[in-house]
């Protein structure tokens, strides 16, 4: 990786090329830990709940985090614009690994819960400044290469969290999936003190904190409301009705008070930027099609075909293979031709394809038809992934990298965290019709449904669950190949920006 010509004074002195591979694999790390901590949860949940009770409050285990991360995932871009991001990944790393431990040392949900906000809260700036670091080390033209890669990383980290978390229920506890964390975050942290220097410098800001608050109660809204309606709360309970309307008073709000602050947390101005507007839709449609892909494949796997939660982890091994393979190519094309307008192009275009094939899944679909559709939508989503954060980094004012690039995150988070919340009430409902609702010999009740309980049934029962399952999850891939062509249409009006050789210091 050719060295940067200059270097961000913001963060750092002009760093060595060794330096700058220990900052690459600190990033690499955070990065790890927080695409791991979002899906090794999943498998073990059964069995922290059979420990600690609670079985009403499952959802808050995952509510609790995203709630968290993606309420200060904004925050944290400003404040390392403003203050330098070495110190701010001190204070999220930090926060994550003391939440980890309250997570492993829980022994009960409401404690385990709260645990978990406070690793959301420190969860929430690994993404951001990540890969708002890269802009700081890294010259445009070469962060395509490095993001591509992450890409590949966080891809793969999100297929083995379930195997990971699966695995450490069966031979230790479930305690530590949360220590796992531990000594790749001290490793990380060590990284950046030897890797990433600090600026002396000291610059007085204003920080927005009216503007910081209504924006946590806008998007704490928005996730609650798609989290909760329809299935904890229905949608005419008055609770979920006050919470829509405190979430949307909040946004208006909000927007009066960015277009009149100094230092806006999230500077309105950024909207005008075709490259900024464009790629945050097409950040909060691929994070739809992913974390939508991700979520029900395993529900289809486990239910429709029988198989064990370990074995239908392995069956999305064709799509992380696609994701690195695509994000890694495109990577090497952004940075040898500086031009990235037509990864997206034809990647969500494969998408599209790949979402169709989807949507013929039946309970006796052959293995290499779904592995296919499953390769294609992540080739689909590794030319989408290194291109949405590269653009907008090359093409927004140096002291703003890092608030784009976490706004950037934030409508990817948000996109998969509305999607997964529409598409399962929507698969609900479609598999309750599916079933008749008459009882049906040997279930008692569709919330017990699971490869132990499908091994006890009759035949004849097994294959009406098997079908209702993959009828229920047609009109998802429905829609996620709908939104994919709807991103293949805003490529079109995607600007082109060539990425420059160089590492652009703050002001220029």
């Amino acid at each position: 990786m050719p060295s940067p010509a200059v270097s961000s004074p913001a963060d750092h002195s002009a760093p060595e090329q060794s330096s700058i591979r220990v900052v690459i694999a600190s990033v690499a790390v955070l990065l790890l830990l927080a695409a791991l901590d979002q899906t090794i949860v999943s498998t073990a949940l059964p069995t922290i709940v059979a420990d600690l009770g609670g079985l009403d409050h499952l959802s808050w285990v995952v509510t609790a985090y995203i709630l968290a991360s993606t309420i200060v995932a904004p925050l944290y871009g400003k404040l390392g614009d403003l203050y330098g991001r070495r110190v701010m990944v001190f204070v999220a790393v930090t926060t994550f690994l003391a939440g980890s431990m309250l997570c492993g040392a829980a022994t009960s949900m409401e404690f385990l819960i709260g645990a978990r906000a406070v690793q959301g809260l420190g969860g929430g700036g690994l993404f951001v400044l990540a890969l708002s670091i890269i802009a700081d080390v890294i010259a445009p033209k070469d962060r395509g290469k490095v993001q591509g890669v992450f890409a590949g990383v966080f891809g793969i980290s999100s297929v083995i969290g379930p195997l990971i978390g699966g695995w450490f229920v069966e031979v230790a506890s479930w305690h530590w999936i949360f220590y796992v964390n531990l000594p790749f975050g001290f490793a990380a942290l060590a990284g950046f003190f030897f890797g990433f220097k600090a600026q002396p410098e000291r610059v007085e800001h204003k920080i927005d904190y009216l503007g910081a608050a209504l924006l946590s109660v806008a998007l704490g809204g928005l996730v609650l409301v798609t989290s909760l309606g329809g299935r904890t709360l229905a949608w005419d309970d008055p609770t979920l009705l006050a919470i829509i309307a405190a979430a949307a008073i909040a946004f208006v709000a909000f927007i009066f008070v960015e277009l009149r602050a100094s230092e806006p947390v999230l500077p309105l101005d950024l909207f005008k930027s075709n490259v900024f507007s464009v790629t945050s839709g097409i950040g909060f449609i691929s994070g739809a099609m992913m974390f939508g892909a991700l979520t029900f494949i395993p529900i289809y796997l486990q239910i429709a075909k029988g198989m064990t939660p370990t074995q239908s982890g392995w069956q999305l091994i064709p799509m992380t293979a696609g994701l690195l393979a695509a994000s890694t190519l495109s990577g090497r094309y952004m940075g040898r031709t500086g031009r990235y307008r037509i990864l997206p192009m034809i990647g969500l275009s494969i998408a599209t394809v790949g979402m169709f094939l989807l949507t013929r899944l039946m309970p006796d679909t052959p293995t290499a038809m779904l592995w296919l559709g499953l390769v294609l939508v992540g080739i689909g989503l590794g030319t989408v992934f290194p291109v949405v954060t590269t653009a907008v980094q090359n093409t927004v004012p140096r002291q703003q990298i890092g608030t784009a690039t976490a706004a950037g995150l934030m409508f990817r988070q948000v996109g998969g965290s509305v999607a997964v919340a529409l598409f399962g009430a929507l698969f609900a409902a479609r598999m309750a019709a599916g079933l008749g609702g008459s009882p049906i010999e040997g279930l008692a009740n569709t919330a017990e449904l699971g490869p132990q309980m499908l091994a006890t049934l009759p035949e004849a029962t097994r294959e009406t669950v098997a079908l209702a399952v993959s009828n229920a999850l047609h009109p998802i891939y429905w829609i996620a190949m709908a939104l994919a062509f709807c991103g293949v249409l805003l490529t079109l009006i995607l600007k082109e920006v060539p990425l420059t050789g160089r590492v652009v210091p703050r002001g220029e």
